[in-house]
């Protein structure tokens, strides 16, 4: 028996996916939980194979949650569903501790697949983001400025991209106006930018202006 935890942030998408496991014989939900928080109780508190994460969800999210769950519970494998299609998303999961990334557009029997895969012990990815990883991992292989920024720059810049204020940014992040300025300071000099327009010149560019970011 697959034991699954189911992290979204919305009911109707948790819905969804109970209905999925319920018709499967043998996978089972152990839980679910709809922000960061909620996820590392059912963590500590429930005995589960895999967790089920959406990356955008109040408090604790994305990759630092990805993080949070395996230094708790190294031995949990987690599928990252999202409604993230870019491979910088993919990869930065997959990096982060992630052993599969789905998008949520993807069809019921492409996530019985994937979380059958990931809980026999391998891993799901697209070939697109196989290969992204592969690159990466070759001696002496470019990257992009973005490529460079830690996660919470991304994350950052991601919010900026989409139009939403430092102040706006800081609230939903749970961090101080002060750290998120220092954030978007250090992703600017990293990518050699130097004001708003040229941020959103260069995220249309590389495809990180995703119109679905809320």
């Amino acid at each position: 028996m697959i034991r699954l935890v189911i992290a979204d942030d919305h009911a109707i998408v948790r819905e969804g996916l109970k209905r999925i496991v319920g018709a499967i014989h043998d996978m089972q939900m152990a839980g679910e939980a709809a922000d960061g928080t909620e996820v590392m109780q059912r963590v500590r508190e429930l005995d589960f194979d895999l967790l089920v994460l959406d990356l955008s969800m109040p408090g604790r999210s994305g990759m630092e949650l990805i993080k949070l769950v395996k230094a708790e519970k190294p031995k949990v494998r987690i599928l990252v569903l999202s409604m993230h299609q870019e491979l910088q998303y993919a990869v930065r999961a997959i990096k982060s501790g992630a052993s599969g990334y789905l998008t949520k557009e993807s069809a019921p029997a492409l996530l019985e697949q994937a979380i059958r895969k990931i809980a026999g012990g391998g891993a799901f990815v697209t070939a697109d983001v196989a290969e992204q990883l592969a690159l990466g991992a070759m001696p002496g292989s470019s990257s992009l400025p973005h490529e460079a920024l830690s996660d919470r720059e991304f994350q950052v810049l991601r919010l900026l991209v989409a139009g939403v204020s430092v102040t706006d940014i800081a609230g939903r992040l749970s961090l101080s106006v002060k750290t998120v300025s220092t954030h978007k300071a250090n992703l600017m000099h990293k990518m050699g930018l130097h004001n708003p327009s040229e941020l959103i010149r260069y995220a249309l560019k590389h495809g990180l202006a995703d119109p679905s970011e809320p």
